[in-house]
């Protein structure tokens, strides 16, 4: 598809479409790739990625000839761990070996919204300008399908793939932390003390007018997570907000003036971790005026998602000092760190 040579003049990078022969290569080098901060999803994931035929996805790998990245004394490597069979896209011609090292999948989120998720590196291969080829050929697949700007998002303490992404022309776009109350049948016992109750029939046109006006939206840059593709985010729009109303997924609070926050739950995802399943209810953004109010939307949240039979949740909220410190005064849970997320305009040439 792509070739590109290594900084230091080696050979070339050539990223290719991936296939499922790929996946036992690419869970060698992505199984410890965060250590005991977190567990790295694309082991479990890539097989699917690589087997898909949705034409609003686009998943791809980077080969170098095997003897260019050899694991060495990388622990619990092997020898010949990444080696595939070449069929003559990647660096190798048909029938001959070639190593994957590295992946990555861009995907169409709207009309003009494209998204890079799971780039990942052999540490291996480090050098040979891996992670450049794979962005490249990621923002040269959204382009192509008429997208404007990609983003990605980035783990706020991942300095290299922050680096990473600015080298090859994403720009820092916005900021937010998960909110993570506890699902709770009887959270808003008593919530409506606070003069803010929860709305029983939400009105999406006042909540867009809520969230148009709001600090959250300006700093969000108007993003939520997608309502399809998990862990993305785009824009949140009028017509988002009225399917929300009409599932049943907007929840909004307000007092005898006007709405005074809101949320809206995206999905409820089911995982088994050593044989016991966990269902966590996701909540793309929550915007509110104060503290009051944040304290009785977090209720409606907690009841919410005990309604949902989930066992935790999650509520994407602005970095902002006010609004962390706003659900932290109402007891409410909040992550140990924030996520970045960037954008890369396809509008010229990057």
């Amino acid at each position: 598809m792509s070739g590109r040579g290594s900084a230091a003049g080696g050979p070339a990078v050539v990223v290719r479409e991936a296939r499922p022969a790929d996946a036992d290569a690419v869970a060698a080098f992505t199984r410890d790739t965060w250590g005991e901060r977190h567990e790295d999803y694309i082991p479990r994931v890539f097989p699917d990625w690589a087997a898909s035929d949705d034409p609003d996805r686009g998943t791809f790998v980077a080969t170098l000839p095997p003897e260019a990245a050899a694991p060495g004394d990388l622990d619990g490597r092997e020898a010949g761990d990444t080696r595939v069979e070449g069929d003559g896209t990647g660096a190798a011609d048909a029938g001959d070996p070639e190593a994957v090292v590295g992946c990555i999948q861009a995907v169409s989120l709207s009309e003009w919204e494209a998204w890079g998720q799971g780039i990942r590196v052999d540490p291996a291969a480090r050098g040979h300008g891996v992670g450049t080829a794979l962005s490249e050929a990621a923002l040269d697949w959204a382009r192509e399908r008429g997208a404007t700007v990609c983003r990605n998002m980035v783990f706020s303490w991942n300095a290299m793939g922050l680096g990473q992404s600015r080298a090859v022309g994403f720009e820092p776009e916005t900021e937010f932390r998960f909110a993570e109350p506890e699902p709770d049948a009887a959270a808003l016992d008593g919530a409506a003390d606070a003069g803010v109750a929860p709305l029983a029939d939400p009105d999406p046109n006042a909540t867009w007018a809520f969230w148009s006006d709001s600090d959250a939206r300006e700093h969000l840059r108007g993003l939520a997570l997608d309502p399809d593709e998990s862990w993305a985010c785009s824009q949140l729009t009028r017509e988002r907000l009225a399917a929300a109303a009409a599932e049943d997924r907007l929840i909004a609070v307000g007092d005898a003036a006007a709405v005074a926050g809101f949320a809206v739950r995206t999905r409820v995802t089911e995982r088994e971790v050593d044989g016991e399943t966990t269902r966590t209810a996701t909540y793309g953004v929550a915007a509110w005026r104060d503290a009051d109010a944040a304290g009785t939307l977090f209720a409606a949240v907690a009841a919410d998602a005990a309604a949902a039979d989930a066992d935790g949740a999650r509520v994407l909220i602005p970095e902002m000092v006010d609004h962390v410190s706003d659900v932290a005064a109402n007891r409410v849970s909040v992550a140990t760190e924030p996520d970045f997320v960037m954008c890369a305009d396809l509008t010229g040439d990057l």
